[in-house]
């Protein structure tokens, strides 16, 4: 049993790494941004809000025993894997690379575009999420969907799943069978009820929302709560939110 609390995470207070090609914004101790005791909540151990400027990005680096979910909030992101998979990744797609027992993959910002004699580029801004798995030493995959369509409905979406409840209407598949992901695309007035689970993890990549009984959140705020949920989350503005439902911890898992 946890103890119920609700922890908010304001978006100044995060560690930051930011160079001439890339603005990186870390919810949990990350490279050398390391702190003790703020390296994971749940099973969630890496919540990246980043942006990258127009042709560039992650070159060719390694992964080992994680299950990478990505979310792009604008622009598009170039994905190639060292198991021949390839993709461009774009708002409303869902897309979870296993890391498994080893890959290599790397990241580039596709807004580069040529018409005529002008050049027209945008910043990436993306969210990679981190979880690990159940197991080590699995076949490393790739996994993408479309959901769109599904977004524009409102109500909460699962993008990404390993529960066993979520099997038949999740976009993607994780390889944690305690943990789920999911997300809304919110109007002003729209107001969503969140899941209940032992732990949750809340982010609010864009817009403003307001936390029932917690107040306002910002673009960039997150909140962790143990053993709560069933809050409500009202936009204030236009508005997305990612929301973790997670029913183990990294220890226990």
């Amino acid at each position: 049993m946890t103890t119920p609390t609700v922890d908010i995470r304001r978006a100044d207070d995060r560690a930051r790494t930011k160079i001439s090609w890339l603005d990186s914004k870390h919810s949990f101790s990350f490279g050398s941004h390391y702190a003790p005791e703020n390296t994971h909540h749940g099973l969630l151990l890496v919540n990246n809000d980043d942006r990258v400027a127009p042709a560039a990005g992650f070159d060719t680096h390694p992964h080992r025993d994680m299950e990478i979910v990505t979310w792009v909030l604008r622009g598009s992101l170039v994905h190639q894997d060292s198991t021949g998979h390839s993709g461009v990744i774009y708002p409303g797609l869902a897309q979870r690379m296993s890391a498994g027992r080893g890959i290599l993959h790397s990241e580039k910002n596709d807004s580069w575009m040529l018409t005529g004699a002008e050049t027209h580029s945008e910043p990436v801004h993306f969210v990679q999420m981190w979880v690990a798995p159940d197991e080590s030493g699995i076949d490393p995959g790739y996994q993408q969907l479309e959901i769109a369509d599904e977004l524009l409905r409102g109500g909460l979406v699962t993008l990404a799943s390993g529960m066993s409840e979520h099997r038949d209407h999740a976009a993607i598949a994780i390889a944690n069978r305690y943990a789920a992901l999911h997300g809304a695309r919110m109007h002003a007035g729209d107001s969503i009820g969140l899941p209940t689970a032992p732990y949750l993890h809340l982010f609010v990549p864009r817009g403003e929302v307001e936390l029932e009984g917690a107040g306002p959140l910002h673009e960039g705020d997150a909140v962790r709560f143990t053993g709560s949920g069933g809050q409500r989350v009202t936009a204030t503005a236009p508005a997305e939110i990612l929301v973790w439902e997670m029913h183990a911890s990294l220890a226990a898992a």
